[in-house]
């Protein structure tokens, strides 16, 4: 039976990067950049897109956000304070977002034009690895909580990502966190990542990560006109 199942996956995926190539060039023609956020439950990841969203609005950008999450539109709540347009997706068990679903639930939503679009993940460091959802830009986050160790345990999740956010230095002393360390588990398992180091509660980090986001949607427009 192990083949078979092997097979069933493999087409699926398949089906799911076809779609999701086609969601990004139409996100980008739209003038739309989109990223997908993952990391472990308890990582800061809400509060970190919260404050992100709020700075993006201040800035006079257009922001929307999806969530996924197994149960309960909490996190979508929270994002709401933002100011932002949010809309939840639950998974009721599944362990990660899929292209079709970001596909439905945009297709559903009479937003009109914006700018960034956030796509939250189920809290997961396995599960989303495979699945492309049409993102231009995705997000990794790795609390100080976790350890430094996360990315060499977890390497097929940080090696897809663009960006990786250290999160919760306001407690990195507490939990005698290593960052330079972290930032080199980072690099072995994915060469040139940047990293940023940042708190939810502080907001250290804020400014340099909001002006490096609207550079690399810049640069991503204009790499796809």
């Amino acid at each position: 039976m192990e083949p078979r199942i092997l097979q069933v996956r493999t087409k699926i995926l398949k089906a799911n990067d076809t779609l999701a190539r086609q969601m990004r060039q139409e996100f980008l023609s739209r003038g739309i950049f989109v990223s997908n956020w993952v990391s472990s439950p308890g990582s800061g990841k809400t509060l970190w897109l919260e404050n992100t969203l709020r700075q993006l609005i201040d800035r006079g950008l257009q922001v929307a956000a999806i969530v996924g999450d197994l149960e309960t539109d909490r996190d979508a709540q929270r994002l709401e304070r933002s100011g932002a347009c949010v809309r939840q997706i639950m998974t009721h068990g599944l362990c990660h977002l899929e292209a079709d679903m970001i596909r439905k639930e945009w297709e559903a939503w009479d937003i009109g034009p914006i700018d960034y679009l956030f796509i939250e993940n189920v809290g997961n460091l396995v599960c989303p690895t495979s699945w492309d959802l049409g993102e231009s830009l995705r997000v990794g986050l790795l609390s100080v909580t976790e350890g430094e160790d996360k990315p060499l345990k977890y390497p097929g999740l940080f090696n897809t990502c663009d960006v990786a956010l250290l999160t919760k230095m306001d407690l990195a002393q507490a939990c005698e966190f290593d960052q330079v360390l972290a930032i080199e588990n980072l690099q072995a398992v994915r060469p040139g990542i940047e990293v940023f180091e940042t708190s939810g509660k502080t907001l250290e980090g804020m400014d340099l990560w909001i002006d490096w986001l609207e550079n690399r949607r810049k640069i991503s427009l204009l790499s796809n006109p």
